[in-house]
């Protein structure tokens, strides 16, 4: 059975666990050959999800529904995360290594993503949203906490449009675990955040984009 030791052991060498559905009680390991990242100093903010930051009309917060953003993750027809996965990662959230960050409208949880911190590196698991721009809302307050945190790698595992809009790219196998042996040598905290603000994030991002 697969433990939250030996998975973080696989996200260090470069490989993930996924399931083939919801139903299935096995997991597999995935060694894409081209491995989807956003650079945390190219992440776009468009017009449109400009405003909707300064709009205001949410809340985020951290860890506070761990376990709820995965269900809503796994909300879907088709889904990867199967139970045993669902324990893996709330076993990795007990041990400090799994976060999650929310977007909250008028007391619902209305978007969100969640992933696996080790060194420097983030590893990007799955996000949902329940109301227009909710998980690009989330993204961008994540990449964000990711640079004020120290970490130099966003590790998205595949690249979907959705992704690509937001400034993922693909790069091939080779680069994408020199890049992780890098980030796994450094320290970053994701709790480390002294501005929170929607305008510090928007400058910072404009300062690099």
């Amino acid at each position: 059975m697969l433990t939250p030791e030996v998975m973080l052991s696989g996200y260090a060498h470069g490989i993930f666990p996924m399931a083939d559905g919801r139903d299935s009680e096995d997991l597999h390991w995935v060694d894409p050959r081209l491995r989807g990242v956003i650079p945390l100093d190219g992440f776009h903010v468009s017009r449109s999800l400009r405003r909707a930051i300064l709009r205001k009309d949410y809340s985020i917060r951290i860890d506070s529904a761990f376990s709820a953003v995965i269900r809503a993750c796994a909300d879907r027809e088709e889904t990867w995360i199967n139970a045993p996965l669902f324990d893996l990662y709330d076993r990795l959230h007990d041990m400090g290594h799994a976060h999650s960050l929310e977007v909250w409208q008028q007391g619902e949880l209305t978007g969100g993503v969640f992933g696996i911190t080790l060194g420097a590196a983030y590893f990007g698991e799955s996000m949902f949203s329940r109301r227009t721009n909710a998980s690009k809302i989330a993204l961008a307050y994540l990449v964000d906490r990711l640079r004020q945190g120290g970490f130099t790698l966003f590790d998205t595992q595949f690249l979907t449009p959705h992704l690509s809009s937001l400034g993922g790219i693909e790069i091939p196998r080779a680069e994408y675990r020199a890049r992780l042996a890098d980030a796994l040598e450094r320290e970053a905290d994701y709790c480390a955040v002294s501005d929170p603000s929607a305008e510090g994030m928007l400058q910072r991002m404009t300062q690099t984009s």
